[in-house]
């Protein structure tokens, strides 16, 4: 099979290929609907057989030609930069150009053979943008908060006009993700469940579904917490190292930081998880790491009753 490695830029896309023969080529084109015009008919030329594509993901950037890819009919693989960074280093790289780039993830795609990428519904895609503009909202809100308290006069009208702004955009794109989950069965319905768990309010469900996708990518609850990053790392070995335990933050930091208030919420409300949250803190827990754990078990909860389709039931939660 023949590998292909993209390493994505904003403005650019370079590529390596590795045919089954072992021949390899190199070539750069532009990160637009042309250019990955351009690299599909380059990869009818060069490739021989089927094609497996590594893609980097890298904010983004890679969704138009990961999409452009799977729709012509290649194998695609987005790569988590984490992983394909450990690879460099097992590999004792010390060059750090676009080009070896392209051509470490050629070699990872065709050494590792990592799973097939499969891109969300179109309505999935559009609500996790449209989530993703709300983030960007609410953080540039805070940040125009806190100029305003230490601002000089001068300037504290224009402070507040922003805000204003900010304010009224934030309002409309809530407006309208409201309006899209409600005009999509396949949103409405995972959302209705969602908020069925005490804690868990209509904006946070949207940012979990627009996150997470679809449900069926994960296999396990625990999975879907490694994918939120709520996972413990430890660092033991042998009898001397013996490193406090943390969160892995290796996941999803949108998910993980959307269920942070509804965790606090919980730990009052939610008739399983107040006892749960009660009982860490008397075995002594520091508060984060209570509101950490109580995390992971809305995480668990949220897997259950998406995958078995029932709202929320403090019985069976």
């Amino acid at each position: 099979m023949t590998v292909v490695g993209i390493d994505v830029a904003k403005a650019s896309l370079a590529i390596a290929l590795i045919t089954p023969a072992g021949q390899a080529r190199r070539k750069r084109y532009a990160n637009t609907a042309v250019g990955h015009m351009e690299l599909l008919r380059w990869l009818g030329r060069h490739a021989d057989g089927s094609v497996h594509v590594g893609v980097e993901a890298t904010g983004g950037y890679q969704d138009a030609v990961a999409l452009a890819l799977h729709d012509a009919g290649h194998t695609v693989s987005v790569l988590n930069p984490a992983a394909l960074e450990a690879y460099s280093r097992s590999q004792l790289r010390r060059a750090k150009t676009d080009p070896t780039d392209a051509a470490l993830i050629a070699d990872y795609v065709r050494t590792q053979a990592p799973p097939r990428w499969t891109p969300a519904p179109p309505e999935m895609r559009q609500l996790q943008a449209l989530v993703r503009r709300l983030d960007a909202l609410l953080d540039m809100r805070t940040q125009e908060r806190n100029r305003l308290e230490p601002s000089a006069t001068i300037v504290r009208p224009s402070i507040e006009a922003t805000l204003a702004h900010l304010e009224a955009a934030i309002t409309a794109i809530k407006a309208q993700i409201t309006a899209h989950i409600d005009q999509n069965p396949t949103l409405r319905e995972p959302r209705d469940l969602i908020v069925s768990i005490p804690g868990i309010g209509t904006t946070t469900a949207a940012i979990i579904l627009g996150e997470l996708l679809q449900i069926t990518r994960f296999a396990s609850a625990r999975q879907l917490a490694a994918f939120a990053g709520l996972v413990p790392h430890l660092h033991h070995s042998g009898t001397s190292v013996r490193g406090r335990g943390a969160l892995s933050k290796l996941g999803a930091s949108r998910l993980r930081k959307a269920l942070f208030f509804p965790a606090l919420v919980a730990m009052r409300y939610n008739a399983v998880l107040r006892p749960f949250a009660a009982r860490l803190r008397a075995a002594g827990k520091p508060p984060m790491v209570v509101v950490a754990a109580v995390m992971r078990k809305l995480v668990h909860q949220i897997y259950g009753i998406l995958r078995s389709g029932r709202a929320y039931d403090p019985a069976h939660a």
